[in-house]
């Protein structure tokens, strides 16, 4: 196991009508002044909205609203959030929906204390200082809630781009699993397959006796075969939606993934496709990252294996285990498959004739990017490539 530091300070407030909590936590974190930021409409039509500025009211805790946060969120939002910080004297911003709306919040954070343009910390910059950031989370996916982490797209040139700083791992996060039922089956479904994208880029390592992680990470993975398929099946399963919830969470503070070293090139290969065709970041995870897996599988037969029988109860062929590692990635496509996710380009709406571009904005050059296998710009290509014709299927 590597040495490692692990930080997760953000309070986690879990349960049943707990967004009419959200003013008494924005008090209790020094909250005087609150940017509401939120997306399209649902959190106002749900009723959620009224709940959290009533919170707010209750407690003597002035506001400001924001809403319009798209999927994919965009840098134009996140310039006109930080210009109405700074005319309001905003010291609090409270996200209320999902992980774009939270990843938006963080991106103005950053941004309002910032001299210069927000978009040099999803260039490789640090912040040095963040407003502070809360949530009430209204979808079980991306696992901001409780990450150092934000994605923004730029909407210039179409690129995706990620930053990371504990300074915006948010203070707190109130999550009423009831919130997320009247998500329609797809998007659940989109959510999940991120929750267990989240635990894959950390499983798959290079790292070895790294045992307590291992079981953590396929704790997380079980727990979503098990309970994706009830709530597609039954919404208002209010079980099936507390233990997603949950796992969203655990999957992305980073717990299962400490003292060993990870990958994340599914999620960047993935991002250059959510950029371009503007798809579901789930959706475009559930074409991505079985490609990745046939493409880097005998890198480490074993370990593809591991997952193969642990996770998806494949019987081991201990003469041939490419055998196992390859059925283990054969199942996983069909979980996707059955939970209504695509695992093709033709599927997700991607075209073959685009994947030079997409490698192009990937901006990898004659370098190589990755954990677990280091890829070469051909190699994604050929990943992408797999993605537009799978042979594992």
């Amino acid at each position: 196991m590597n040495n490692f530091q692990f930080f997760s300070p953000t309070e986690f407030v879990f349960g049943k009508g707990t967004e009419n909590e959200a003013g008494y936590y924005v008090k209790k974190h020094g909250g005087t002044n609150v940017l509401l930021h939120f997306g399209g409409g649902s959190a106002v039509k749900s009723g959620l909205l009224g709940k959290v500025r009533a919170s707010l009211e209750k407690e003597g805790i002035s506001y400001s609203e924001l809403g319009g946060v798209k999927p994919n969120p965009r840098d134009t939002l996140v310039y006109e959030g930080i210009e109405l910080c700074r005319k309001k004297n905003i010291d609090f911003i409270l996200a209320v929906g999902g992980g774009s709306v939270i990843d938006s919040a963080k991106a103005i954070a950053m941004g309002v204390p910032y001299d210069g343009d927000f978009w040099d910390f999803y260039s490789g910059k640090s912040p040095k200082a963040a407003l502070p950031v809360a949530t009430v989370l209204t979808i079980a996916a991306a696992g901001s809630e409780g990450s150092g982490d934000s994605v923004i797209t730029k909407e210039d040139g179409g690129l995706k781009r990620g930053a990371g700083s504990d300074l915006i791992r948010p203070k707190f996060s109130i999550m009423d699993p009831e919130l997320t039922c009247t998500l329609p089956p797809y998007q659940t479904a989109c959510g999940a397959t991120d929750i267990m994208a989240h635990v894959f880029e950390r499983y798959f390592t290079n790292t070895t006796e790294v045992e307590i992680t291992d079981r953590l990470c396929e704790a997380v993975l079980l727990t979503m075969i098990k309970e994706t398929p009830r709530v597609i099946a039954d919404p208002d399963n209010y079980d099936a939606r507390a233990n997603i919830m949950w796992a969203g969470t655990v999957a992305h503070t980073n717990i299962v993934g400490v003292g060993r070293e990870q990958d994340w090139n599914s999620h960047g290969i993935e991002h250059e496709l959510s950029a371009l065709y503007d798809c579901a970041h789930g959706a475009g995870l559930a074409v991505i990252m079985p490609a990745w897996m046939e493409f880097v599988y005998k890198h480490n037969p074993l370990r593809f294996a591991q997952a193969a029988t642990r996770i998806w109860g494949c019987q081991m062929d201990f003469e041939e285990p490419e055998n196992t590692a390859r059925e283990g990635i054969v199942r996983f496509r069909r979980f996707l498959r059955s939970i209504g996710m695509p695992l093709t380009f033709e599927e997700l709406g991607a075209k073959a004739e685009d994947i030079p571009a997409l490698v192009d904005k990937f901006g990898i050059g004659s370098g190589r990017t990755g954990g677990f296998v280091k890829l070469s710009a051909d190699d994604i290509t050929a990943i992408y490539k797999i993605a537009v014709d799978p042979e594992l299927i």
